[in-house]
């Protein structure tokens, strides 16, 4: 028998944000509306929209030990932020985007060229894919849009990067999509 196994949302986006920001406002909103919708929540670990989304996910009402995770760029696990329950040292530096881009989907808030390259390694590896539209960075130019001509998925000819203004939005998204998003990246 399988044990209750919730699926993991990766959240990426911008290393450095403003308190009082959008990019603040809506990765903390969508951390603690992944939680409330049953889901746990993964980042890179460090600081902005990481830290953030972390911090939203904690605040919410169905929060349990072990919804935050973060996937670190060093072997030191003290560089992930306070929000993180379970802390993954993967030593790998910037070539960690790639764990980070494959949990079961991707959503994006904000980014500069770190999160550029987590959406490249999402949709070749596949992934449901949700940017927030009204973020700025690399969220905002790719949401709508389709990272290239692969036809990833047949079976869903509207697969592109889905575009949303509101944690409300990307939780719509993601409850109706995740499960048809299913193939796993194998080889190049």
């Amino acid at each position: 028998m399988k044990a209750d196994r919730r699926k993991i949302v990766s959240v990426i986006g911008n290393k450095s944000i403003e308190k009082d920001g959008i990019r603040y406002q809506l990765a903390y909103e969508l951390g603690k509306a992944l939680v409330d919708n049953g889901y746990r929540v993964q980042s890179g670990g460090l600081k902005g929209v990481m830290s953030a989304v972390l911090e939203g996910a904690k605040a919410s009402k169905n929060y349990r030990e072990g919804d935050t995770i973060a996937l670190v760029p060093s072997f030191d696990t003290e560089t992930a932020n306070e929000y993180a329950d379970i802390v993954i040292p993967t030593g790998l530096d910037m070539m960690r985007n790639a764990m980070v881009a494959n949990a079961y989907a991707v959503i994006g808030v904000g980014g500069g060229a770190g999160t550029l390259c987590e959406y490249a390694f999402a949709w070749s590896m596949k992934r449901l894919i949700i940017a927030f539209e009204n973020s700025g960075g690399w969220s905002e130019k790719l949401a709508g849009t389709r990272l290239d001509d692969t036809n990833r998925y047949p079976n869903i000819p509207e697969d592109r990067v889905y575009a949303v203004k509101t944690a409300d939005e990307a939780v719509k998204i993601l409850n109706e999509n995740i499960d048809r998003y299913t193939t796993r990246h194998t080889s190049i």
